[in-house]
């Protein structure tokens, strides 16, 4: 355990949440692997222990605890060996629960937020589009205010929580002539009108239901505006700096997960009259990727400490990302290779861990993306600010 950053509490937390984990979930992965269902059951297990709430106001029944227990979060999640399962968990609470409550007004966050504390209601965040993923300034879907209603056109893709989820939270154009200033962010109960959702079938993140969204001439009350009207891209921006940097948390968490697993085999699995831990090859191949590990997780502990000290973070937390999300990758691959034949094996972890990690250098900004922003900001000197 660093103490620099957790304390006794912190670890006492994480065991519990681990034994939490061991028992609800581990059981369960496969068949939600197979079947790209959760079992409702499981999210009102995680509001009634609280893990819903980690970050959220007491008022609405969360425990505001400080960022380093939603690090924990993170990264025992990784360890039940299901992306999707995970990606499922924190897509609720860290993108769609991030808006209703920072942008969300006191009847949503009753309406909502509560709901959402105790695992009653699902959310999504729907902000890609067919169109175009990364290109947020250019999406094409709409919602057009009329009298005490807006009305909302368009489609959303590779939204995670997509299919199951109770409520949207929905990036639109309210404003077509502008890019960055014209957008908007509503929350839409999932049973309006026109809304259909269609299942994506993924390489990896099985368990979790990924879905493209039609939106058709959908109604919804005025009042469902999150915020204030042409503020949404400055909201997404914001919280982009959380979401990548749990992105980043996910890596390096999945990647020492894997580490941990092959350290364990090559010490039981022998080769020539000794096991292989002992080849100097091998050994200096743990050591390398020991080392990446250490370092990812030492900047994005860094990182988290000033995100909870009130600093931006945008630079770091795309910098967070783009490493850790790559140094993961290939972690888990030179893993499954030193596995031999049985890394290749579904009954073994390192094929699903595989899978499910590519989706880390795509997902919440692509690779690409996040080396413009990065270039921006060290080259040109750009400066992204919080939204006032």
């Amino acid at each position: 355990m660093n103490s620099m950053y957790f304390t006794e509490e912190h670890q006492a937390f994480r065991l519990s949440f681990r034994d939490f984990l061991q028992k609800e979930v581990v059981p369960n992965v496969d068949k939600w692997e197979k079947t790209g269902t959760i079992d409702r059951s499981i999210w009102k297990k995680f509001g009634e222990m609280g893990y819903f709430g980690i970050n959220s106001p007491e008022e609405y029944g969360g425990l505001n605890l400080d960022i380093f227990y939603t690090i924990i979060f993170l990264e025992e999640l990784q360890k039940v060996n299901s992306g999707g399962f995970a990606a499922a968990m924190w897509a609720h609470t860290y993108l769609a629960m991030t808006h209703v409550c920072e942008e969300g007004d006191q009847r949503i966050k009753e309406q909502y937020l509560a709901p959402s504390i105790l695992g009653e209601k699902i959310g999504c965040l729907c902000i890609s589009e067919p169109s175009g993923g990364s290109d947020v300034a250019g999406m094409r879907t709409t919602a057009v205010k009329k009298g005490e209603t807006y009305i909302i056109n368009g489609s959303k893709t590779f939204i995670t929580n997509g299919y199951y989820s109770d409520y949207l939270i929905v990036a639109a154009k309210t404003d077509v002539t502008s890019r960055n200033k014209g957008i908007s962010i509503f929350i839409v109960d999932r049973g309006t009108q026109g809304i259909t959702s269609t299942k994506l079938d993924k390489l990896g993140w099985r368990a979790s239901d990924t879905a493209e969204i039609a939106f058709d001439n959908v109604v919804i009350p005025a009042n469902n505006l999150l915020g204030e009207e042409g503020k949404g891209f400055p909201y997404i921006m914001s919280h982009f700096a959380l979401e990548r940097l749990v992105m980043g948390v996910n890596a390096h968490a999945r990647a020492e997960f894997a580490l941990d697993y092959v350290i364990q085999y090559m010490s039981e699995r022998e080769a020539f009259g000794k096991t292989l831990n002992k080849f100097q090859a091998l050994r200096h191949k743990v050591a390398d990727m020991a080392s990446e590990v250490e370092m990812c997780k030492e900047f994005n502990y860094s990182i988290a400490k000033r995100l909870s000290e009130g600093q931006y973070i945008v630079k770091e937390a795309s910098m967070s990302k783009l490493l850790s999300t790559k140094m993961a990758d290939k972690v888990i691959y030179d893993c499954l290779q030193l596995l031999g034949g049985y890394g290749y094996m579904e009954d073994y972890p390192m094929a699903r861990l595989l899978r499910d990690s590519r989706i880390g250098p795509i997902g919440g900004g692509t690779s690409e993306i996040l080396r413009e922003i990065i270039s921006k900001m060290v080259i040109d000197k750009k400066e992204y600010k919080p939204v006032t």
